[in-house]
């Protein structure tokens, strides 16, 4: 897989996890209690949030991806 296509893929669910959190803001807004968008909208969210960290990990584990070393202790 690509790495541009790699890095794609995970803006594209950052942005639909941002999209269900702003659509469950305007839901607890505009229907005062009284549906269920709000609840199905952060719900959303969790499982795209907890669906994408668990595709970074698999992904890692694969060796799909890796990972820098910004703040390990250099070798002496």
């Amino acid at each position: 897989m690509n790495h541009s296509l790699k890095t794609l893929f995970v803006i594209a669910v950052l942005i639909a996890i941002v999209w269900n959190l702003g659509a469950g803001l305007y839901y607890m807004l505009v229907d005062k209690g009284g549906s269920r968008r709000t609840v199905n909208a952060l719900t959303r969210r969790i499982v795209l949030s907890v669906g994408l960290i668990l595709a970074i990990i698999f992904a890692a584990w694969m060796g799909w991806i890796d990972f820098h070393s910004v703040g390990s202790n250099p070798p002496r």
